[in-house]
């Protein structure tokens, strides 16, 4: 066999494992070792002596020097520590009493705690989780459809891996080695518009059809007047809401890198926290204990996909699969569709991080040819991957919706609650590419082309 093709066994070999159910960080590394030593192998040579080696443990070097993904650990803690503040219930309770007039305001405000609090976290199967235990059996007893109320916590609990500060954003940009910055910004209109889609479409459906979402009966709300209701938002939802827009506004604003904006960020999730008598030292423990176990887990992901993919590179694989798109003659709009048809189907059997950290390098050599932005190409798998938590046959967030919600509630409705939203995440990307200026008039604005 000549090296191209031997690539081609590798990655057909490593498809093949993976979905026998293998962990994907060591099953990248094991090939890589063991693809690299064919690769590298020289006769009269010892075991050891074989470049392979040198190679595993430079990229975990990398790894570990790399100033971009110092930031994960960071925003984990922080999500995890505010997760565990105990805000969400009465973020909630402020919201649905602020919006008690709108059409579906238990809804809105459902969604609008879900976008909040997963961009707080970034962690998609703890904001599902946490709104399926708070918002589901709320909605579900005021009478609102199942489908419904099941979606849009699904939906809304996807948007972490979008709006930032994202920690999706942060390891795609140090796998496409561009700007974190530019990524924030350029995500943050079209996170901002697909979160909107989402709120209008509950809305419209509960103005044209109230038996979907009744309204609050009055006196569910009646002893709330317009003082409780600003106390309430002052104490549950402006804390987070300043903490969220002072981390963001740092990076955005050139105030702090993304690790320091982190950094403050972590100790703000800690004073917060404390400020709602939430901080004791079991759920610190626990926070540090998930927030390593996450970030040694993105962090060997990275290690096994760069020994893989220089192997991979070093066989020619790289070379063979960019020479037969190429000679496809595709023109910019079929290699986006291709490629984003790709990345959905993906999104099926695999998690967002092994996504950007194996499959989405295989594209990014080619974004020259066709003339495309790789932070355009970014925020528009950002977008595309939120289709990978809401599509069956393994829409993740319905699984972790299942887990929790009554037995009652079945899984078949959970997934048509999803497809309801689907539509607007294809939609976004459309007005994605139709309308350049929703992704490239922020970051022109603050830092110019």
């Amino acid at each position: 066999m000549t090296d191209p093709q031997v690539a081609l066994l590798m990655l057909g070999s490593f498809i093949f494992i993976i979905l026998l159910g293998f962990p994907i960080a060591f099953t990248l590394m094991a090939m890589g070792v063991g693809f690299g030593y064919y690769a590298y192998f020289r006769p009269a040579q010892d075991f050891f002596d074989n470049r392979v080696f040198y190679l595993l443990t430079q990229n975990t070097f990398s790894i570990m020097n790399n100033d971009t993904l110092v930031a994960v650990p960071l925003f984990l803690f922080m999500g995890y520590v505010i997760e565990r503040a105990n805000i969400l219930d009465k973020l909630f309770l402020s919201l649905q009493v602020s919006l008690r007039r709108v059409p579906g305001s238990m809804a809105v405000a459902a969604l609008l705690t879900c976008a909040m609090f997963a961009t707080a976290t970034g962690i998609v199967g703890a904001v599902v989780t946490l709104m399926g235990l708070l918002a589901l059996p709320a909605m579900l007893k005021a009478g609102y459809d199942e489908k419904i109320s099941a979606g849009l916590i699904c939906a809304g609990g996807t948007l972490g891996i979008l709006i930032p500060p994202s920690i999706m954003l942060i390891v795609y940009a140090a796998t496409s080695a561009t700007s974190v910055v530019k990524l924030y910004a350029a995500a943050l209109i079209p996170g901002f518009i697909l979160a909107g889609f989402y709120i209008a479409y509950v809305i419209v459906r509960a103005t044209l059809n109230p038996k979907l979402m009744p309204k609050l009966p009055k006196e569910a709300v009646a002893d709330y007047g317009f003082f409780d209701m600003l106390v309430m938002l002052l104490k549950a939802f402006f804390p987070l809401a300043v903490l969220i827009l002072s981390v963001l506004g740092a990076i955005l604003f050139g105030l702090a890198t993304p690790t320091e904006a982190a950094a403050v960020g972590a100790a703000g999730g800690m004073i917060l926290a404390a400020a709602y008598r939430s901080l004791s030292w079991p759920r610190l423990k626990e926070a540090v204990f998930l927030t390593a176990r996450t970030s040694a887990m993105v962090c060997y992901l990275f290690v096994g996909s760069w020994t893989f993919s220089s192997v991979f590179s070093y066989l020619g694989g790289e070379g063979l699969i960019k020479e037969f798109v190429l000679h496809l003659d595709l023109g910019p709009v079929t290699f986006l569709l291709l490629s984003q048809l790709i990345i959905f189907l993906l999104g099926w059997p695999l998690e967002w991080s092994e996504i950007i950290i194996i499959f989405v390098p295989i594209f990014l050599p080619l974004l020259p040819h066709f003339n495309i932005d790789p932070i355009f190409f970014g925020v528009l798998v950002a977008v595309n991957l939120q289709t990978s938590f809401l599509t069956p046959p393994m829409a993740m967030s319905a699984y972790y919706l299942k887990g929790i919600a009554p037995k009652s509630l079945q899984l078949s409705t959970i997934f048509l609650g999803c497809l309801q939203f689907l539509v607007f995440v294809f939609l976004t990307m459309f007005l994605m590419y139709v309308f350049p200026p929703l992704y490239e008039w922020l970051p022109n604005l603050l830092y110019g082309n």
